[in-house]
């Protein structure tokens, strides 16, 4: 296992960890759901983002591995002249675009704050929830493991 999918794998391990906490916290009915949701989908987005962004990197294997993950295709280092652009960034890019990854990458705290609307009425606009994290952890290991299998081929 590359250092690359080893860091994917330990961001999502953690991202699961804050999820189960989460979880149980919405259920112990202690603190409102939206100041938990506050509380935890920043850590749970940041471990989802950086899960995904160290996958990406041992897709294209750049070489040397950077500190930080890259957040998007679009933060990926570019393809060597002469080399192909592989099929799984096809998809991550198609799936950023239009489907799910586009929205987990875009998914933050700010989203579950009150916010004022025209004539000062507080309006929350609907935040992803532990079920929604709980999805998308799930649908990037499907992806890590699909995706893995024919990495190992090469």
């Amino acid at each position: 296992m590359s250092s690359a999918r080893g860091k994917a794998n330990q961001c999502l391990y953690l991202a699961r960890i804050l999820i189960a906490a989460w979880r149980r916290d919405v259920d112990a009915e202690v603190i409102p759901a939206s100041v938990l949701t506050q509380a935890f989908l920043p850590c749970v987005h940041g471990h989802l983002r950086d899960a995904y962004g160290w996958f990406l990197l041992e897709i294209t294997r750049p070489g040397a591995i950077p500190d930080n993950p890259p957040a998007c295709i679009d933060a990926l280092p570019q393809v060597a002249a002469g080399k192909a652009v592989p099929p799984e960034v096809r998809e991550f890019q198609q799936l950023e675009a239009t489907g799910w990854i586009g929205k987990m990458l875009a998914a933050d705290a700010s989203s579950s704050a009150p916010s004022l609307s025209a004539g000062n009425l507080v309006t929350a606009v609907a935040a992803p929830d532990p079920a929604q994290a709980s999805q998308w952890a799930d649908l990037l290991q499907s992806l890590f493991d699909r995706m893995g299998d024919s990495l190992d081929e090469y």
